[in-house]
């Protein structure tokens, strides 16, 4: 008698990420929205009884990509402030903007707006930094996508609240009310060393230590943001951190631009992640990242898109290609971050990063069925000699046709299941109208 299951897989390929290579005309199983099996399709076949099997012929499976730093929310201000650095961005553009218009509606519409464009490139999981949580946890249980949502905390007031106390009161009050929802997750979002004093980072690291949640924050994005923390502190960011106790297997620090080899060093002693954003610090001008260091170091490495108003796509395939790219141009070594590490970076390293590794971010039996499959047929991409090569120079986002998370499927041929892009759609053009007013 055949096994019971949901569903049955059978890709032309299965890229498991946790093991290097790929398995050819191998199935997956799904059953209660974890991964129950993986084996040789005429086995699965043999073995199981599927409410339903969908065969994918030229398309490899792939776990669903981690998105390790944005701001979802800020898919809103898209193309609202190009062309400048960041400093300049910030001040004269985005937090004028951001005063004026953030609240929980503009939250929740931005960030139900990004779910949609993350699901539809393969992104099943969301890293989140910004205000009004609540309103971002909406969205993503709305739209079906797995989140871990940033406590943000910052030392001036907004829209959101008054203070660093407030900051850290309502995010702790909102993980007391979900942290029971499946699909979420929490992490502590100090916004940067330029906008948290040591008292509440040294708040952030006992509460983190406590609970047993990361630490989420930029660090090193600019060479200003070095020379002001020398000014103000007498150290650079990073040792500054270091001193008051942040650095451990629990920090991601994102960007990581301007680092030297000793704040390498210690990055890699403490255990720390980065969240490496090359298109957004290549459009600020923020620098290149010295990605080839920092792996050899053995430093974990994630990729994250930051936000749309400094990318601006929230497009996984396309960092994985520059990073890849970047790091053999920047350091003279075209082995600097391979394929399959780029495709590692975007799944299993950045699920490590969050504490997620043992449910998503790899295509094992016992985690969740979080599963996308790549159409790698086109006559663009022939003759495929290595689909995991395929996935990062090759492939875009265009060719993802199938989204599950948790078991659920969320794209079907390229189109969203649970979100009406028309009415998506009417809601940017709202915010557009507010913001241009």
């Amino acid at each position: 008698m055949k096994a019971p299951a949901d569903l049955l897989l059978l890709p032309q390929w299965v890229v498991p990420v946790e093991s290097a290579g790929t398995l050819a005309d191998h199935a997956v199983v799904v059953q209660d929205g974890r991964i129950l099996d993986v084996l040789p399709a005429d086995a699965a076949q043999a073995r199981y009884a599927a409410g339903q099997t969908l065969a994918l012929p030229g398309r490899a499976l792939i776990p669903g990509l981690v998105n390790l730093h944005g701001h979802a929310a800020m898919s809103l201000l898209r193309g609202f402030a190009d062309d400048l650095p960041l400093m300049d961005w910030l001040n004269q553009r985005i937090w004028p903007a951001e005063k004026q218009h953030v609240s929980e509606a503009f939250v929740r519409d931005g960030t139900l707006l990004a779910a949609a464009e993350m699901l539809a490139g393969g992104i099943t999981t969301s890293n989140d930094m910004y205000f009004f949580p609540q309103a971002a946890a909406e969205a993503y249980m709305q739209a079906g996508m797995r989140a871990t949502l940033g406590m943000i905390v910052m030392e001036f007031p907004s829209a959101y609240a008054s203070d660093a106390d407030d900051y850290l009161a309502r995010g702790l009050a909102l993980r007391d009310e979900l942290k029971d929802e499946p699909l979420l997750a929490f992490a502590f979002a100090p916004h940067a060393p330029y906008t948290v004093s040591d008292a509440t980072f040294g708040r952030i690291n006992t509460l983190a230590e406590q609970l047993g949640l990361p630490v989420h924050t930029h660090i090193h994005e600019t060479a200003d943001e070095i020379r002001d923390s020398l000014k103000q502190y007498g150290v650079r960011p990073l040792e500054r951190l270091a001193r008051l106790g942040l650095l451990g297997p629990n920090f991601i620090g994102v960007h990581a631009v301007h680092v030297d080899a000793a704040e390498i060093g210690l990055l890699a002693q403490h255990g720390c992640h980065v969240a490496h954003c090359p298109t957004s610090n290549l459009k600020l001008a923020s620098g290149i990242a010295p990605i080839g260091d920092l792996l050899r170091a053995g430093v974990n490495l994630g990729l994250g898109t930051d936000g749309a108003a400094s990318n601006n796509r929230l497009d996984l395939f396309g960092e994985m290609r520059l990073a890849a790219l970047l790091a053999k141009g920047a350091s003279g070594d075209a082995a600097a971050l391979p394929a399959a590490a780029a495709l590692k970076a975007a799944t299993l390293d950045a699920a490590r990063a969050l504490n997620l590794d043992s449910q998503i971010g790899s295509i094992v039996p016992g985690k969740r069925a979080d599963l996308v499959a790549v159409d790698l047929h086109a006559l663009s991409g022939q003759p495929v000699f290595d689909p995991v090569s395929h996935l990062v120079y090759v492939a875009g986002r265009e060719h993802v046709t199938h989204v599950w998370v948790d078991g659920k499927l969320k794209l079907n041929e390229r189109r969203l299941v649970d979100l009406d892009s028309d009415d998506l759609t009417a809601r940017a053009a709202y915010w557009r109208g507010k913001l241009t007013a």
